[in-house]
Formats: structure tokens, sequence, C-alpha cells
């Protein structure tokens, strides 16, 4: 008797403990856990026995990975953890992880993570297994009765009693379901869009480089939570003023991306196309159709496409896919300095290297997305900017920084020491930006910055909103017009106004109404391919 009352104690802190991700919200009793005990106890002993507690450990292993994958998907991209989603972005969990903790450390944690799941299956399977013997005859059924009886009170509405391993295992099916339903609406939507194959002249840009900067992690909590808004609101007006100081214009909104706290191809990619593409199964329908996207257009316009990748590492086929003309990433960019975690080169060099190795060779009109990551976690070390930047050369300026900071494992042990980094981080990101605008920028260049997503949960907080910043420079006052007129035909992008800093109470449209209205606002009458907001995929 003693056995079972410790038993199924045991089982059911085990069994609460899945619900973990889902704090506050957590159950004090599990009835599976109390269901099983009571089943268990009245199972003769045996090797049929001894299978099925083994198949209830096993089962149980794969629960608390799907509870460890929550938490942990939950706490960096702000979503549950969904198994269809995240098998086809394990490849990248691992890059990153080997990244920042080094490849012999990123298998010991795997190792780790193989040998408590194993740990904690085999224990619930020897605790099933033992239950029984002597346990009162008449206890047994009692206990499977109160099972029975609590799985029946746990689907009234109340917060004591759960079915944690029951809500795991239909969590993963219905988000299979949703998942398998969303992404076969989305592609009959790519093949039944009539725009799909054709891609359209922006006329009114055809002098113009168009460059687009995706700032890492530059989020609207970046200027509305007050734990950040000191110093990047400061950073703000400093950036107008400059920008002012060299002749040059500025407007501000707000947009809506896909994701947070990672995936950033996803936002590039709804960007680009002008479709809500919100998951990897949506990343890769698109890549696998014919849809055209910004780069088809620009490249119709006359201009050279190029996509300067920093971290890249490997082989990259989906650039090739996208159709840029040329791509540069992190083993072609020349750098010559020391990789600061897991950002392979600062944002400093990125833009030097740019403007020197590909803006200042072009003899066309350029169209460039540039991916800036010093402000991608970890955070550490955060650089300053270099005064000098005909200094700055292949990067071996930047040696006298190898191996400063602190190690991202001790920082990451302070979660507010890890948002004042964050936040020193972006403030380098938006300061470089600027003084590369200040420098290289003219009436015939459309610079946009944006962020690419928000930060973690951690960073931001739970709910936060998914919009990112985005600021619009050139010399050209005309250029910028578009996006803050007004109207009901030609109106300009909701939100967006004059000078350095968004609305704050005001939400974005989403990114995917960029390329749409570029097309209306810059393309021919006569070729504009109209895909309008309400015609994407957005659920």
């Amino acid at each position: 008797m003693k056995r079972l009352i410790l038993t199924t104690l045991l089982l059911n802190a085990l069994f609460v403990a899945l619900l973990l991700p889902r704090y506050p919200w957590i159950p004090w009793i599990a009835a599976d856990a109390l269901l099983l005990s009571g089943l268990f106890t009245l199972l003769p002993g045996g090797r049929a026995k001894r299978i099925l507690a083994g198949a209830m450990g096993a089962l149980f292993s794969a629960l608390a990975f799907f509870a460890l994958g929550d938490l942990l998907v939950r706490q960096s991209i702000g979503r549950p953890f969904n198994l269809y989603l995240e098998l086809g972005i394990a490849g990248s969990v691992f890059d990153l992880m080997q990244s920042n903790l080094g490849l012999g450390l990123s298998l010991l944690v795997i190792l780790a993570l193989i040998a408590v799941l194993f740990a904690l299956g085999t224990c619930v399977a020897r605790l099933l297994y033992r239950l029984g013997p002597d346990t009162p005859a008449k206890v047994g059924p009692l206990v499977a009765t109160a099972g029975l009886v609590l799985v029946a009170v746990s689907w009234l509405p109340q917060q004591v009693v759960g079915l944690s391993a029951s809500e795991l295992t239909a969590q993963q099916i219905r988000l299979a379901a949703d998942t398998h339903q969303s992404t076969t609406a989305f592609r009959q939507h790519l093949a039944d869009n009539p725009g799909a194959g054709q891609s359209a002249s922006l006329s009114g840009l055809a002098n113009t480089d168009v460059i687009l900067g995706f700032i890492e992690s530059y989020g609207i909590s970046a200027v509305t939570d007050p734990r950040y808004r000191p110093l990047i609101g400061a950073r703000l007006d400093r950036m107008e003023q400059a920008l002012a100081d060299a002749g040059l214009h500025i407007v501000t909104g707000r947009l809506r991306s896909p994701v947070q706290g990672g995936q950033s191809w996803l936002a590039h990619t709804t960007l680009l196309s002008g479709q809500w593409i919100k998951t990897q199964l949506d990343y890769e329908i698109f890549l696998a159709s014919d849809f055209p996207t910004l780069i088809d257009d620009l490249d119709t316009t006359g201009h050279e496409t190029v996509a300067v990748m920093p971290a890249i590492t490997r082989d990259w086929p989906e650039g090739r896919a996208f159709g840029y003309q040329r791509i540069y990433e992190s083993n072609s960019m020349d750098y010559r300095g020391p990789a600061l975690n897991w950002v392979t080169m600062p944002d400093q060099y990125t833009w030097s290297w740019f403007q020197r190795s590909v803006r200042d060779q072009s003899e066309s009109p350029l169209f460039a997305e540039l991916a800036l990551i010093s402000s991608h976690a970890p955070w550490v070390p955060v650089l300053p900017v270099l005064e000098d930047w005909d200094s700055i050369g292949n990067g071996e300026t930047f040696n006298r920084w190898k191996d400063s900071g602190e190690a991202p494992a001790s920082l990451w042990r302070d979660p507010e020491r890890v948002r004042e980094h964050y936040a020193r981080a972006l403030d380098y990101a938006l300061n470089v930006a600027t003084e590369y605008a200040r420098r290289h920028v003219d009436e015939r260049t459309l610079l946009v910055l944006l962020g690419d997503h928000q930060a973690a949960p951690l960073i931001t907080g739970e709910n936060a909103s998914r919009d990112v910043v985005v600021h619009i420079i050139s010399a050209d006052p005309g250029l910028l017009a578009p996006f803050v007129a007004t109207g009901k035909v030609n109106g300009g992008v909701s939100g967006f106004r004059w000078g350095s800093r968004p609305m704050e109470n005001r939400p974005g449209p989403t990114m995917a109404v960029f390329r749409p209205f570029l097309q209306q606002q810059f393309g021919a009458a006569f070729d504009t391919v109209r895909i309008s907001a309400t015609d994407t995929i957005e659920n």
C-alpha cells in the first residue's frame, strides 16, 4: 500500500511536469497518472506487464521531449512546439548551437538530453512494473475507478485536474492537422493566383539603387518597451539628426513579421514575395513554385540583383531558387577578422565590404538584400563603431576584439544582463547603419532598413506585438513621399510618417503589403501585377 501511494504521487509529479510550458495554468492532479497506477496495480506480473510498462516509459520519454521542446520553442520564437514543423528546422537549430557552444559541447548537450529522457522513461517503466504485489486486492480497482472519475472531471471547466499525456498528444495531432490544412491552402493559393510566373517592372526605380537591410531582431519592443526605449529612442533621435545634417530624409513605420525570435528567412520571403509565409512548409512550397518576388521585379527593371548573407556558412540553394544574380556569403566576403560567437562578422564590415566590393563595382542600378547580424543573439561582445571606415579593409582590424567579452553561457545566466546586451547590440547596429547612410546614400538611393522579427519572448515579454520597425532613407524626398501619401487610391503604407520614430500605439500592416505597394507606386501601369494584401493567405 505504501509503495502504491508513493508511486502514484511520484507519477503525478512527473506527469504534471509535462505541462510546465503552460505555467501558470498547471493542474495539481494528472488524472492519467492515477489511472495508470490503478491499471498496473491490477495487472499480474510477467513479461506482458514488463513490455507494457516499457511502452509507457517510452511514451513518457517522447512526451517529455515534446514538453521540453514546447518550453524552448515558446521562449525562443513565441509559439507552441509543432513536431510537424520542427523536423524541418532541426539542422538550423543544431547549426545555431554549434556556433554558440562549439561542436563538442553541442554534442554533449544532445547526449545529455538523450540520457535524461531515457532515464525518465526508465523511471516511469520501473515504477509501473513494480506496482501490484504488495497492494490489497480491493485497492487496485478503487484507484483505477478514481482515475476514471478524474479523467471525466478533467473535461469540466476547472484547473485542479488535467490530462497531461493526453493533452500533449492531442496538441501535436491537432497542430499537425492544422498545419497540413494551412499549407495545402497556401499551395492551392499560389497555384490559383494569376500573378504567378509574372514579374512587374518598377520603372519608377529604374535608375535607383534599392538596398534592403534586414537588421536582426529589430522589433517594435525596442522602441516601446521602457527597458530599451531610453537607449534606442535616443539613438533614433541621433539618427534623424545625422541624416538631416547629411541632406537625407527618413520615413518610418511598422510592419508585422510572420515570426518571432528566429526563422528570419520566413520574414525575408514574406516581404520579398508579397505572400504571408509563416511556416517552414510554406517556405518550401513557395520556393518550389514559380511565383515571382521583388527580386524578379527589379531584375525586370534592369537592376543587378545581389544577396549579401554573412550568416550563411554552407551551400545556400535557396538563394539560387530566389534568382539572385550574385550571392555573397561568409566565405566569399574576404573577411579576415574574428568570428564573434554566432556572428561571423560585424555589421560595420558588412556595410564597408558591400560598398567597396559590390556597389562601387556595379555599372548598373543595384538591388541588394543585406542580412545585418550584429544584433543576433547571444549579443556578446558588442563592438564600438570605428570612426575611420577606410581602416576596416579586410577586417583584420577587428582582431583586437577576438575572444573579448564574457562567454555567452556566463552572460545568459542573468536575464536582465542579457536584455541590456540586446539593447546595446541593437544600438550598435543602428549606429553603423546610420553612418553608412550618411556616407553613401544619395538622391539615387532608396535604403530600406527594417527588422526581420521581434527578439525572443525573453527580451520582449509574452504576447508582444510581432511588428518590426521600418526606416526608408533617401536624399530624394520624392522617393519617400509615396510611403506617407494620403488618399484611398494612391495612399501610403498605413502608419508610416516622416521622421525616425514609428507610431507606438498603431499596429502596422503585414510585411506582405510591401511588394504590392512598390508595384502600385513605382510600377508601370501596363504591366504591374496587383496583389493586394487581402489576396495573401494569413491565418
